[in-house]
Order: C-alpha cells, then structure tokens, then sequence
C-alpha cells in the first residue's frame, strides 16, 4: 500500500500531538490508531504500525528507569516475561479474526478506551494491603493484559499501573513505573509477531515515531502547566472525531 505525502503529514501531526498529550497525560494510542485506521490503513497494519511506534516510546522510558535504578531488572524480569507471553497470544488471536469485523471491534474498543480514560481519575482503587498474591498476579494479571496489549493496545499502561495499584497495593508512582517495562514487554513482543506477519506499514510508522518524539520533547517542556484533566477531555475528542469520521466513511458515505 503507497501512502500519500499528505496521509504522511497528517500521520506526523497526529503523532506529534499524541506524544504531547501522552507525556502530559497519557493515552496517546486514543490518537494514533484512529488517525491510522482514517487515514485507510488496514485495521490489522494499523495495529502492527502503532506497536512500532509505540516501542519507541515505552522503551526509552524503560531505559530511563533502569539506568536511574528506580526499578530493577531481577525483580521485574518474571513478570515481563509473563506480560510479553500474553501479548504474543493475543498478538497470535487477533491475526486470525476477520478483518471486516475487526475493522467494526477497534472503533468500538476505543469507545470503551476512551470512556474508561475520562472515569479512571475518579475510580478509587487503591488497596494498602496486597489482594493478590505475586505469583497468581504474574500468573493470571500480566498476561491478560498482555493478551489485550498484543490484540488492541490503547490503555495498557494505565491498566497495569492499576492493576498494580489495586491488586498488589503498590504505590501509584511505583505501579506506574513498574508498568513502563512491562508495556515495553507487551509491545515489543507483539511488534515481533506483526513484523513476521508482514502487517507493519515502515514508512508509516517510522514518520510516526519522528512525530512522537517532537509531541514528547515539547510535552516536557510544558510539564506541571497544563490541567491534565482538560488534555484528557481533548484526547477523548480528538478519538472520537476521528472514529465518527470512520464510522461515516465506512457506514453512511
């Protein structure tokens, strides 16, 4: 599939203000799948896309807090591997469902993605005594949420924070410091399955990935001096424009 300079151009400009938002607030997949899946790339390449620009983001963050040691490689690699396991079946699942009912299941999980986006600052879930034990966590959590990461992808990271927050009574600085390696785990395994299963869109996602690092640099820079909240209500807009858009071009038009 040849894609237009100015598909290219909008696919940067919609990466840039994902990694914006995504450094301010997160829940920059609620832009970069729907302006993929607008822009007319398959459902499946949009999925595999996102994942190569989305490696790029959890591993220099991964990077970053080992390097600073504010988690640590022994303790967290079980559990990688266990969320990595998850994410190459979901990966493995989702290559197998028809792509026009895929094309009808994406919208609507980021519907509910974005819907749980906007409530999740209000969901009071923190546990101060662990409700899970570590190994039935890393036996049953992690790779579910793998599995959602390899098959979807938009909000993992939040749900591994917390999960982590909720279900292990972890700190939420800590949940979502521990959740970078493992979205980095989720996403590079499912990554590797799409890149075998020839559904990654290069020139795509690499002018995707020089976006997100403009949207991130320029996201630091304004850090502390936007109202999450409201850049959380803009995300959510920005999603369902996009996919009201899909929706009419697909459905209507």
């Amino acid at each position: 599939m040849e894609i237009a300079i100015e598909v290219l151009v909008f696919l940067f400009i919609a990466a840039a203000i994902a990694g914006f938002m995504d450094t301010l607030a997160g829940g920059g997949g609620l832009i970069t799948i729907p302006a993929l899946v607008v822009s007319g790339v398959p459902p499946l390449a949009a999925l595999g896309t996102n994942k190569l620009q989305s490696c790029f983001g959890s591993g220099t963050a991964s990077f970053l807090l080992f390097k600073r040691k504010k988690i640590h490689w022994q303790e967290l690699r079980p559990m990688m591997l266990a969320a990595f396991i998850g994410s190459v079946a979901g990966t493995v699942i989702v290559q197998f469902i028809d792509t026009r009912v895929l094309g009808f299941m994406i919208p609507l999980v980021l519907v509910i993605i974005a819907a749980y986006f906007i409530t999740a600052p209000y969901l009071k879930l923190e546990s101060p005594e662990p409700r899970m034990s570590a190994g039935l966590y890393q036996k049953t959590v992690l790779p579910a949420i793998g599995a959602y990461d390899g098959m979807f992808g938009p909000g993992t990271g939040s749900f591994l924070a917390v999960a982590g927050v909720s279900l292990r009574g972890l700190a939420l600085i800590n949940a979502t410091a521990i959740a970078k390696p493992l979205n980095f785990a989720t996403n590079i395994a499912s990554l590797i399955v799409f890149i075998f299963a020839g559904q990654i869109m290069w020139l795509a996602g690499l002018t995707m990935i020089v976006g997100q690092i403009l949207g991130a640099w320029l996201g630091s820079h304004y850090l502390f001096k936007v109202n999450p909240k409201i850049l959380r209500i803009l995300i959510v807009t920005i999603c369902l424009l996009m996919l009201g858009q899909y929706w009419y071009k697909q459905f209507v038009a």
